[in-house]
């Protein structure tokens, strides 16, 4: 199994904080964010490993990693950054945020999952955001579940309405079988010259669309998107 990390921006809402690195390396209790998801993956036997790199991207320096570059990572968004790596993607894959931490028990559950693409989705977002009021839920992305099956991937909350349905955050975390990568690529190379503004939760409902087959793990243990000063001190405090 391969792991690829995109880590290509530079993390504006933290301010100051990234001036003279980015986001990937903004440590959480003396390890870096990038740092700490590389160490779970090596611990697990997954050392065949791609970062995207893109702002103040000679800052990062691991061993034995795969780099990959986006020159173009100010105007562009996550699934052009992520394609960026398309040589990388064959067999089983994990895609990950750069940008957040969890427990080593979210990635176990991950790689035994089975299916051609497997989206990690947290059911308590609401309690999260609750305590983040400088980070409000409206630049997340989630998932819409009706009937046990993924219904719809959107963003805006305000915009959307779906009665008696379940909606869950998606973590920025996903596993794909051969099948699946396959299939993220072929509908990702029929839309390319539109994709430079497309996140990838948007690209997610292209293949939902599509008819790809997708199912969700329900993650049950410690996670923490970082996007923002407020976020870094939870992270601090959840990870100590």
């Amino acid at each position: 199994m391969r792991a690829i990390i995109i880590a290509a921006g530079r993390g504006s809402r933290l301010g100051k904080i990234t001036d003279n690195i980015p986001k990937p390396l903004v440590e959480v209790n003396g390890e870096s964010i990038l740092g700490r998801q590389i160490s779970l993956f090596n611990q697990l036997g997954i050392n065949d490993i791609v970062v995207i790199t893109g702002y103040k991207r000679e800052k990062i320096i691991f061993k034995d990693i795969n780099y990959v570059v986006n020159d173009l990572y100010s105007t562009t968004e996550q699934l052009f950054s992520l394609m960026k790596a398309r040589s990388f993607f064959s067999g089983d894959l994990i895609v990950c945020y750069g940008d957040i931490i969890y427990d080593q028990e979210i990635l176990n559950q991950m790689i035994s999952k089975k299916g051609d693409l497997v989206l990690a989705v947290d059911q308590n977002w609401k309690q999260s955001y609750a305590m983040r009021p400088d980070n409000p839920a409206i630049f997340s992305d989630f998932v819409n579940i009706k009937n046990n099956k993924i219904n719809k991937f959107f963003t805006n909350l305000e915009q959307e309405s779906f009665d008696n349905d379940h909606v869950v955050e998606f973590i920025g975390m996903m596993k794909l079988s051969s099948n699946g990568t396959k299939a993220f690529l072929t509908q990702y190379l029929e839309i390319e010259k539109v994709t430079e503004k497309l996140k990838i939760i948007g690209f997610l409902e292209k293949l939902r669309r599509s008819g790809v087959n997708m199912s969700t793990y329900f993650v049950e243990h410690k996670w923490c998107e970082i996007d923002t000063p407020q976020d870094l001190e939870i992270a601090k405090v959840l990870f100590a």
